[in-house]
């Protein structure tokens, strides 16, 4: 089904990953109002398969169902101005994280809490404070690491980025001085950094992955969201097909093709990524 026709809400449903009760909710609150097809049934367009994706990514990170529907509502508001004309952005060029239980969203070089509407400061050079903490532990978690290596670190990484994220960037930071070629710990790294804005260091990051694992293609892919989010696209775009096995490229791919008009493209791309999503 092209866009032009809509999706209809299991379509939604297998592409996003939510269940359709749950999109139907999103409609019932007014935060979707899609088109109608010939017998009365919901039809979506891609742009609604954004915010949806977007809430399941919310919620996934642990945001409060509450919290999430508020600011996506907030959002929708502020892109709605930039349709009448006002300042603001679509939701489709915002660059929306879940830190802890907030939401925050990343434009241009700045960062600022949905919520509040404060600011935020970019994710800075905290590792060596957070090398400073683990090291302050007490001798019997000192001997119990003393023979780590560096996949065991990149495995604390991932183990703080579930209960206590502050401490993750240390951690990975601690396997890569173990093997400066860990690449996963280095796109882990470079993650964490391009959420919190820091666009140059996760890049720096996701290069050095690369040059460790040349075929690394979530290093690829998230190549392609730094130049998405400064909105070079046809270098996003680059990097988006050198990942061919990570759905999400197809799906900014899509994305980036539907904004152009290239209605073939934007939908073989689309196709990709459902083939993809159902074989996960």
């Amino acid at each position: 089904m092209g866009a032009a026709d809509g999706y209809r809400t299991r379509e939604v449903a297998e592409l996003v990953g939510i269940k359709p009760r749950s999109i139907r909710h999103f409609v019932d609150r007014g935060l979707l109002i899609p088109a109608r097809g010939p017998g009365g049934e919901y039809r979506f367009s891609f742009r609604d398969l954004v915010l949806l994706r977007t809430a399941k990514g919310l919620l996934d990170a642990d945001v409060s169902s509450r919290k999430a529907l508020a600011a996506l509502a907030k959002l929708l508001a502020k892109s709605k101005e930039t349709v009448d004309g006002m300042d603001g952005k679509a939701l489709t060029s915002m660059r929306i994280f879940a830190d802890g239980d907030s939401v925050v969203v990343r434009e241009d070089d700045a960062l600022w809490d949905v919520e509040t509407g404060q600011g935020r400061f970019a994710f800075a050079d905290a590792g060596s404070g957070e090398v400073r903490r683990l090291a302050a532990r007490d001798e019997r978690d000192e001997d119990s690491t003393a023979d780590f290596d560096s996949d065991d670190w990149y495995n604390v990484g991932l183990d703080f980025e579930e209960v206590e994220p502050p401490r993750a960037p240390a951690a990975y930071r601690r396997a890569i001085s173990l093997n400066p070629e860990n690449a996963d710990a280095h796109v882990n790294l470079g993650r964490l950094f391009q959420v919190r804005g820091d666009l140059k260091r996760a890049k720096r990051h996701y290069e050095r992955a690369l040059a460790a694992v040349p075929a690394h293609q979530l290093a690829f892919y998230n190549l392609g969201t730094v130049f998405d989010e400064l909105d070079e696209l046809d270098s996003a775009l680059d990097y988006y097909r050198r990942a061919p096995n990570v759905p999400d490229a197809h799906y900014n791919q899509a994305r980036i093709f539907e904004m152009r008009g290239d209605q073939l493209a934007f939908a073989r791309h689309m196709r990709e990524y459902k083939v993809l999503m159902r074989s996960e």
